[in-house]
């Protein structure tokens, strides 16, 4: 029988014993946890570091991948590989894939990357509602591409099912789909271009296509309107709602006196950009006299493009609007982002009284 006053110090030896056998799992196996660096999601940054690309076939094992991983250098052990699947319980749980590694990633790195499905080494999330200067600023700052490069790729070609609905020469503002992208170290410009150009392809294939044919606009009048309701619209649910508005004061020939048109045009100035960024906040009056084809303050209907690149729901609610008679809204002052709509000029400057007041109705 045993004395129970020896059990906490059985229970500590067999503590132990049991972290022995872990470190000397870790230690025995070349690139183990105690002499490699901190865990990383992507490969190595050395400039000279070459680069692999490690296909993992679905169905394959954990020693399947440890293997490939091992003979192309990217990790030291698979062993430990094979280990740390099986201790952080992902053994099942690896995506196939193509997957960009440099030399010398840790085991846990790669198990990590693996595991999440990370194929690619850089990840960049391109917001709704930037127009292509933007966009072409963020991949340089994110190292993917440098923005006079995609800019000059812009020119094409491109192959996407929906370019043959837009006019012979149209830009691809308004196409660059919004999304989280995983580029390969190596990608070049054009093929940044591309891979946004097949996202909205996809996206206009199994969503845009079908309700586009029966609103009676065509793609490059849905996708511009869709553009100025991503600018305008903070609330989602009201994106409808504004699209309502805009498609009503274009079937009553009223201007559609839409802020975000006046700030595309007056961005195109590079001075202006340098002095109030690409979406200047406070518009003067000489802003909204601007002759320009973008200043719908000045001219009638639609401006000629897209003025950003819009998400997939302010693409839908152009196409699909809310079945309503309002042809104002005014947005309050309350920092919520919500709009007040009117149906007459008389409700409107009412509503505008309330909003300045930030007593906006919740």
């Amino acid at each position: 029988m045993i004395d129970t006053r020896s059990l906490p110090l059985i229970v500590g030896i067999g503590l132990v014993v049991m972290l022995g056998i872990g470190i000397w799992l870790l230690s025995g196996t070349p690139g183990s946890l105690l002499d490699n660096a901190p865990e990383r999601f992507g490969p190595t940054t050395q400039p000279d570091n070459p680069m692999f690309i490690i296909t993992v076939e679905e169905g394959e094992s954990a020693g399947d991948i440890g293997q490939k991983l091992e003979e192309a250098g990217v990790i030291q052990s698979e062993r430990l590989f094979v280990v740390l699947a099986a201790l952080m319980d992902v053994g099942n749980d690896l995506e196939s894939g193509d997957y960009e590694f440099g030399l010398g990633e840790t085991a846990l790195s790669t198990i990590r990357r693996i595991s999440q499905g990370r194929t690619a080494a850089s990840g960049v999330t391109i917001r709704e509602g930037l127009r292509l200067e933007e966009i072409a600023q963020l991949l340089e700052e994110e190292n993917i591409v440098s923005a006079g490069e995609f800019l000059s790729a812009l020119q094409g070609p491109f192959e996407a099912s929906f370019l043959t609905a837009l006019p012979e020469g149209a830009s691809l503002e308004g196409f660059l789909f919004p999304a989280t992208y995983n580029f390969l170290l190596d990608v070049d410009a054009s093929q940044v271009v591309q891979l946004l150009l097949s996202a909205f392809d996809e996206r206009y294939q199994e969503s845009i296509e079908a309700p586009l044919a029966a609103s009676g606009l065509t793609l490059l009048q849905a996708v511009t309107l869709a553009s100025i309701i991503e600018r305008e619209a903070v609330v989602s649910e009201e994106r409808s709602t504004i699209a309502a508005v805009f498609l009503n004061r274009l079937e009553s020939g009223i201007a559609l006196q839409a802020d975000p048109t006046v700030q595309y045009a007056v961005a195109n100035d590079p001075a202006n950009v340098e002095q109030f960024g690409y979406w200047k906040r406070d518009l003067t009056e000489a802003d909204l006299a601007l002759e320009s084809p973008y200043n719908t303050y000045v001219l009638p209907g639609l401006p000629p493009a897209p003025i950003a690149n819009p998400g997939l729901d302010s693409i839908l609610a152009a196409v699909q609007p809310a079945t309503t008679d309002v042809l104002y809204f005014v947005a309050c002052q309350d920092g919520s982002g919500a709009h007040m709509f009117a149906e007459t000029l008389d409700q409107h400057l009412e509503n505008i009284n309330i909003a300045d007041s930030g007593e906006c109705p919740s």
